[in-house]
C-alpha cells in the first residue's frame, strides 16, 4: 500500500516542531539559567502546545538530553580541530589537554550553564550528563595520548585531577565573573593562566 502524503508532512512537522523546542530551551539556558527551564516557559518560548513538550520529550527532561547532545557534540568538534602534537612528553601532553579543555569549554556557554546547573542540583539527568561530557574528554585523550608511563613517584593522576577541576572552574568564572584571585579574566590574563598552568605542571616527569 502507497503511504499516505500525509504520513511524511506529520514526520517534517514532528522533527521541525523537536528542533523548536530544542533551540528554545537552548535560549532559555543562556538567557535565564536553570531556573527559568520548565514545560511552560520551554513551550512559551518555542511557541507550541505544552502538550508536544510531553508528547516529543516526555517533559523537560528529554528536552535538556537534547540540549547537552548537542552541547557535547560541539565539544567533540573543538577538540578534534585542535592540532595533534605527537609529544612523548607526559607534561607537555598534559599540558596540551588541560589548554585543549580550557578553550572547549569557553567555547561552548552552553556547555557551562549546563555545568553549572550541576553544581548546585543533583539527579540522575545531571550526573549522566556529566558523565557523558567527562567521556567526551576521555575519549579525546585516550586516541591523542602517546605512549606515556606514569612516574613511579607521586600521583599523577591525582594532580591532574586537580588541574582539570581548576581549569573548569576557571571557564565557569569566566562567564560570570570579570576576574578571579585578583587576576582579570581578560585576554592578559588568560595568558596568565596559561602560564601559571607550565609552572603548575612542573610536577610532572619530562
Amino acid at each position: 500500500m502507497a503511504e499516505s502524503p500525509a504520513a511524511p508532512a506529520r514526520l517534517r512537522d514532528r522533527s521541525a516542531t523537536e528542533a523548536l523546542i530544542v533551540e528554545a530551551g537552548e535560549r532559555i539556558l543562556l538567557r535565564d539559567g536553570f531556573p527559568g527551564l520548565n514545560v511552560q516557559t520551554l513551550a512559551a518560548e518555542a511557541g507550541c502546545d505544552r502538550k508536544l513538550v510531553y508528547r516529543y520529550f516526555d517533559g523537560v527532561d528529554g528536552a535538556v538530553e537534547r540540549i547537552a547532545a548537542r552541547a557535547h557534540a560541539s565539544l567533540v568538534r573543538y577538540l578534534d580541530a585542535v592540532p595533534a602534537s605527537g609529544t612523548e612528553s607526559l607534561r607537555c601532553f598534559a599540558r596540551e589537554s588541560l589548554s585543549a579543555w580550557l578553550g572547549a569549554l569557553r567555547a561552548s556557554p552552553l556547555t557551562l550553564r549546563l555545568m553549572a546547573w550541576a553544581l548546585v542540583e543533583s539527579s540522575p539527568l545531571l550526573n549522566r550528563i556529566e558523565a557523558e561530557r567527562s567521556a567526551v574528554l576521555q575519549a579525546w585523550m585516550r586516541e591523542r595520548r602517546p605512549r606515556l608511563r606514569t612516574p613511579p613517584a607521586g600521583d599523577a593522576v591525582a594532580v591532574n585531577a586537580v588541574l582539570l577541576a581548576a581549569v573548569q572552574h576557571l571557564a565557569l568564572s569566566g562567564g560570570a565573573r570579570p576576574g578571579v584571585g585578583g587576576v582579570a579574566l581578560d585576554d592578559a590574563g588568560w595568558a596568565r593562566m596559561e602560564s601559571a598552568l607550565d609552572q603548575l605542571l612542573a610536577a610532572f616527569p619530562d
